[in-house]
C-alpha cells in the first residue's frame, strides 16, 4: 500500500509565519500565517508542482517516509488518482500504449487520464488501476 502524502518541515519564523519545505521536492516551499493556513498552502503548492511535473512528463519522486519533526502533506484529491496511476505505470514499466491495449482503449484516452487538466471520470482511473493490479481506496481519519 502506498500513501500519497509528502513529508514536509514546518518551521515557525521570527515573524510568526510558518514556513513549509518539502523533503522530496526541494524546489517547493510556501508559508502561512499559522499552522492551518500553512497546511492549506502546502497542499496547494504540492498539487501545483506535481501537476506541472505530470503534464510535462517529468520525473516525479515517490514520497519518502516522514521523519521526526516532519508532517505529511496529502496530495490534493483532484490529483491523487492520476498520480496513483502514474506511479503504478512507472513502477511496472507500462507505457500508455500498453495500458490502452489492456483496457481496449485508444492511447489518447490513457494520455487524458494522466493529464491534470482533464476531468477524467473516477471509474476510468479505477479500471486502469485494476488493469495494473491496483485498487484505490479513500481513507477518512481524524485530523491531527
Amino acid at each position: 500500500m502506498s500513501r500519497l502524502s509528502y513529508p514536509a518541515k514546518f518551521t515557525a519564523g521570527s515573524d510568526g509565519r510558518v514556513l513549509v519545505e518539502f523533503i522530496d521536492l526541494p524546489r517547493v516551499a510556501t508559508d502561512g500565517k499559522d499552522e492551518r493556513e500553512a497546511m492549506e498552502e502546502a497542499m496547494d503548492a504540492l498539487g501545483s508542482d506535481l501537476s506541472i511535473r505530470l503534464s510535462r512528463r517529468e520525473e516525479i519522486p515517490a514520497p519518502s517516509r516522514a521523519k521526526r519533526g516532519q508532517r505529511l502533506v496529502p496530495v490534493p484529491l483532484w490529483l491523487a488518482p492520476k498520480l496513483a496511476l502514474y506511479f503504478a505505470m512507472r513502477d511496472q514499466r507500462v507505457s500508455n500504449s500498453e495500458l490502452a491495449r489492456r483496457l481496449g482503449l485508444h492511447e489518447r484516452v490513457v494520455r487524458r487520464m494522466l493529464d491534470p487538466k482533464h476531468a477524467t471520470r473516477p471509474e476510468k482511473i479505477q479500471a486502469a488501476l485494476a488493469a495494473l493490479g491496483k485498487q484505490m481506496t479513500v481513507e477518512v481519519r481524524d485530523a491531527a
